[in-house]
């Protein structure tokens, strides 16, 4: 026994000896003792070892598992080298050891081969091994930020750069890891990144974010990559320089991008455009008309206006809110979710200043019944869910990552969660005779799960306090939430608008602003939520400033400049109309309303404030089920299932042939006058007049049916225009 320990030790000495040899002191980042934190863990994240995917997952991975992304580094030393009886690092032959024979295939390993023998890291981790595997100096110093060089360029199509990655010590040491950084693209469609920082440029014009991510730092490149050419046409909005301060921000980046803007829409697709952003229907024929032959040079400012007052407006955004704050009745129960809704409804129609309304959301307390607000915390299942739900509804922010380890891709961490969770903790319900009601109930203390200690209650990205000042702390929480200088309330708020306006946000997704995923055009959405809190967060007033740009009123015309751009509002993108919406159109262009189950006769689609209904069209066409506050629950984007049911549904069949029907109608009323008919069809199904060549082609069809199958060639020119593009899609 003694024999075998000597020569453990002198295994030991050779491995510690080879490791002079085989790399330098400063060839890790702390630049002396091989330190765990600071010097094995980047290798696993380099490598994806603790990704979701491998070992990082909640169960691991054959019985090996490692905290996502090491954030928690002490649990992984333990992982390492004291589970699996100290098989995985064997100090006195450290080439035997199963961390280093799993990674670099000597054994068998799922993962395949991560790190090739007699590499740098290979080394590291050996020389790491053969030293005894120790967690390094407790007060060792620690990386307290990242930057990269370059941090911004000017790029042409097809062009390289290579990043470096310098890490900051707290020790104000500066060292190279681009080695173990990652990185990663917010758009590969313009530029790509490879694993070891190299930047390569596509061929398509626009901005890109490259993040590189280090332990739990992150820093930004920046490129602009402009047409490579000036461009050979004219084109865009017919003014020298656009009056609106959000024109203004986007004219200069597309000539920073040479790239020319759509010309302007024409009056009947501005209508159908902003008839259906605004109150989520369609202009009737009369309504186009009307507006066509109206010479005046303001009917576009009357317009919005005049919608804005529309009941309709209501129920439009009531229904974008009640996805955003959950009106679930499968929790709530009718009488809640039904209570939940109309609180909101009723605060859209009375056009509340949007900071009054998350004022009212956060702080609600008493009876549900008089504070509908309060079944907000009802349908969150516990006070994380509601500082998560919350976080993301109303400041557009993700942390539910962080519950468990430090966000991947920002700057939150577990304190950052909890601090937030803590303003919940203490609130709860108590049954009443009047119905339950919503109030502090508790001296509840929130602790960090991994450390034990207690969390008091802070907003994110502020110091945490010494402790709770008071027992509900959520007038503290309203009050920073809605201060106009608060870097995520107006934001949010102006870039949900504006994406549902123009098709996309300033940032996108829209619930997911953080450091790590910039702007598009940031001197825009700081416009955008200064107007917002200038007119004390009055949404309609930035409706009618986004609506009245030139911007908004871009045709979806493509060029040569701008065929592949869609994030720089050079043209209207074509937007799928939200699944209530389209159904509502079909039912309003065929005259034949939809009958819900279980709802009131005459309720339209965008009226269902309760997302339960059953019903196959919008369950097919997107509409989302609540379970989260996510944006992505409603899906916008096309399917074969979408396109199958509106070529062969029967129910949209009954609505073409009904009877008593907006087609039948016509036949009957007009039966000798085609020209008529097809008019009046363009009208409903495209908010427009038809062209000549459409004309033509229509009355030939009608023409060769004869009058004994004329109705049903009537039902067919609907069926091929509720079938279009132009129909499904709003532009």
């Amino acid at each position: 026994m003694r024999f075998m320990t000597r020569l453990f030790a002198l295994f030991a000495a050779v491995g510690m000896l080879a490791s002079c040899f085989t790399a330098s002191a400063e060839d890790w980042a702390s630049g002396g003792e091989i330190h765990f934190s600071n010097d094995i863990v980047p290798i696993l994240n380099r490598f994806s070892c603790n990704s979701s995917g491998c070992h990082g997952k909640a169960e691991g991975q054959n019985g090996f598992r490692l905290s996502v992304f090491g954030f928690d580094p002490q649990a992984d030393f333990v992982a390492l080298t004291q589970e699996s009886r100290g098989r995985r690092v064997i100090p006195a032959i450290p080439e035997q050891s199963l961390l280093l024979k799993k990674i670099s295939g000597g054994s068998p390993h799922g993962g395949g081969i991560r790190i090739v023998r007699n590499s740098f890291e290979y080394r590291l981790l050996h020389d790491w091994i053969a030293t005894g595997a120790q967690p390094g100096r407790v007060d060792a110093p620690q990386v307290t930020s990242i930057h990269i060089e370059p941090s911004e360029r000017v790029m042409s199509f097809g062009e390289s750069q290579p990043l470096t990655v310098i890490a900051t010590f707290s020790d104000g040491r500066s060292v190279d890891v681009t080695r173990h950084a990652r990185f990663q693209s917010n758009r590969e469609s313009i530029a790509e990144v490879d694993e070891h920082g190299l930047v390569t440029t596509k061929r398509s014009a626009g901005d890109v974010a490259i993040m590189a991510a280090y332990l739990e730092t992150m820093a930004l490149f920046s490129a602009i990559v402009p047409r490579q050419a000036e461009p050979a046409i004219e084109g865009g909005w017919g003014i020298d320089l656009p009056t609106v301060t959000i024109d203004r921000l986007v004219d200069k980046k597309l000539k920073k991008l040479q790239i020319v803007a759509a010309p302007r829409c024409d009056d009947a697709t501005y209508l159908r455009r902003t008839t259906i952003d605004m109150i989520g229907r369609l202009p009737t024929a009369g309504e186009v008309r009307l507006f066509l032959a109206d010479p005046s040079e303001t009917k576009r400012k009357r317009l919005v206006d005049e919608l804005l007052k529309r009941p309709e407006y209501a129920d439009y955004w009531a229904l974008k809110w009640s996805d955003w704050l959950r009106v679930d009745r499968q929790i709530l129960g009718h009488q809640g979710a039904y209570a939940y809704y109309k609180w909101i409804h009723d605060s859209l129609a009375a056009n509340k200043p949007f900071d009054q309304f998350a004022r009212e959301l956060i702080t609600a307390e008493g009876t549900l019944t008089d504070q509908p607000a309060g079944y907000f915390y009802k349908v969150a299942k516990d006070p994380g869910e509601a500082a998560a739900m919350l976080s993301q509804s109303l400041l557009g922010v993700r942390i539910d990552c962080a519950k468990c380890h430090h966000h991947p891709y920002d700057r939150w961490s577990q304190d950052d969660y909890y601090g937030m969770q803590a303003y919940f903790t203490s609130i709860g319900f108590k049954g009443t005779p009047r119905g339950e009601l919503l109030l502090p109930v508790r001296d509840a203390v929130t602790t960090h799960p991994r450390t034990g200690a207690a969390i008091f209650a802070h907003p994110l990205g502020t110091p945490m306090p010494a402790k709770n000042s008071r027992r509900d702390e959520r007038q503290t929480l309203a009050v920073w939430l809605t201060a106009p200088e608060n870097p995520y309330f107006a934001r949010n708020l102006a870039n949900r608008l504006w994406a549902h306006f123009l098709g996309r946000g300033v940032i996108e997704p829209v619930d997911d602003i953080r450091s790590t995923n910039p702007p598009t055009n940031p001197e825009i959405l700081d416009a955008l939520a200064g107007a917002l809190t200038q007119h004390g967060y009055d949404v309609h007033q930035l409706i009618r400033l986004i609506t009245g740009s030139q911007t908004y009123q871009e045709s979806a015309t493509v060029n040569e400049t701008n065929a592949e751009d869609e994030q720089n509002y050079s043209r209207a993108l074509f937007r799928r109309m939200d699944a209530e919406v389209l159904l509502d159109a079909i039912c309003d262009a065929t005259g034949v309303p939809e009958k819900f189950d279980g709802v009131a006769a005459g309720s339209r689609a965008v009226q269902l404030w309760d997302s339960q209904v059953s019903h196959y069209f919008l369950t097919t066409t997107g509409r989302p089920s609540r379970t989260t506050v996510c944006e992505c629950e409603r899906v916008a984007t096309p399917s074969v299932a979408q396109v199958l049911h509106g070529l062969n549904s029967p129910s949209l069949e009954s609505k073409l042939s009904h009877d008593g029907g907006r087609l039948a109608a016509l036949d009957r009323l007009y039966p000798r006058d085609d020209a008529a008919v097809i008019n009046e069809l363009y009208l409903v199904f495209l908010g427009r007049f038809p062209a000549a060549n459409e004309q033509a082609a229509a009355e030939k069809h009608l023409s060769a049916a004869g009058f004994a199958h004329r109705r049903s060639a009537v039902e067919d020119l609907g069926w091929s225009l509720m079938n279009s593009l132009e129909f499904v899609f709003n532009h």
